[in-house]
């Protein structure tokens, strides 16, 4: 296992689509995994997209018990997501902070869906399928931006609500 660098705002690659998963249980499948484990532990993230480390694939993973950037979540299971797929269950869309290892230090206040239902695939090609709410149905949707080629940002409606972390903090309770 390797810590993998995590890559910026800015970086072209980070617009890109990422391209399907074709084959599953593979040796570079495995390893790419443990590495995208170990990155977004160290980092302290709650998701990573495979694109964020400088693959174009289409994998995510995300999980959160506790977490100093986010102390109020609720606890998500860790999970491995390929090929995801995602359903808006319900038309309302709740506004709140999110922050990204690809943007670091800062957050910003994004209108998401609050209900969804997400399918992919483990990395044996086992299929999977999930209805979640609330802070998980946000993490999906935001790893699921990063492999469409979609940072957080591009998101805000009101560039007023993005900025500093340590500012911010200040001003709302984040």
């Amino acid at each position: 296992m390797a810590l993998r660098t995590v890559l910026k705002m800015g970086c072209p690659s980070l617009y890109e689509v990422a391209k399907p998963v074709e084959k599953f249980n593979t040796p570079f499948l495995q390893t790419l995994i443990q590495d995208m484990f170990e990155t977004m532990t160290h980092k302290n993230g709650v998701g990573l997209a495979a694109p964020q480390i400088g693959v174009s694939l289409r994998i995510i993973i995300f999980g959160v018990e506790k977490n100093a950037r986010y102390p109020n979540a609720e606890e998500i299971p860790n999970t491995l997501l390929i090929n995801p797929k995602v359903e808006v269950l319900d038309s309302e869309k709740v506004a709140d902070w999110e922050g990204c290892l690809s943007v670091p230090g800062m957050r910003g206040l994004v209108e998401r869906p609050s209900k969804i239902c997400y399918q992919g695939y483990d990395e044996l090609g086992r299929p999977m399928t999930r209805t979640v709410s609330g802070f998980h149905a946000r993490v999906v949707l935001h790893e699921v931006d990063h492999i469409d080629g979609i940072l957080y940002p591009l998101r805000l409606k009101d560039l007023r609500q993005f900025g500093f972390e340590e500012v911010l903090s200040t001003r709302n309770s984040l």
